[in-house]
């Protein structure tokens, strides 16, 4: 099974001038947690309503004035939508991510796939099992 047939599709993403409560609003509106970040219709990294509170609002700063830039996650994780879904476990596995963006042969943005997509969608439970219990592993401290 690829990518494509699990993925799913629409991802709407923000720019890296966007302020936090800009970002904050969108994921509100779309009911999700992750946002990717993209300029010139290229992806330049991620955002996460973890990144909001953790990287911002937990250091005081201000969500109307702080770009999304500031607090993002530049080096992303992505797979693209020709790939066997096999591959992307594997990478979320390593990666220890619960979810991996998916670029099409142009490298532009076309989807995206979670572990819930894993689960749901590519109807492998060993699969989706594994991948879950390798990502929620504790990574070990960096101190």
């Amino acid at each position: 099974m690829r990518v494509k047939e699990i993925m799913t599709r629409g991802v709407q993403c923000v720019g890296p001038d966007t302020t936090l409560q800009e970002a904050a609003r969108k994921m509100r509106d779309l009911d999700v947690g992750p946002l990717p970040v993209c300029e010139n219709d290229r992806l330049t990294g991620i955002v996460t309503d973890r990144d909001i509170t953790i990287r911002a609002v937990a250091e005081g700063l201000n969500p109307g004035s702080t770009r999304v830039r500031d607090i993002m996650t530049p080096d992303v994780y992505y797979c693209f939508e020709d790939q066997h879904v096999l591959e992307a476990a594997r990478l979320m596995k390593e990666q220890q991510i619960r979810r991996i963006l998916v670029l099409n042969n142009d490298e532009r943005l076309v989807g995206i796939v979670s572990l819930a997509d894993l689960a749901v969608d590519a109807g492998d439970d060993e699969l989706s099992g594994d991948t879950l219990e390798a990502v929620s592993e504790p990574a070990a401290p960096t101190w």
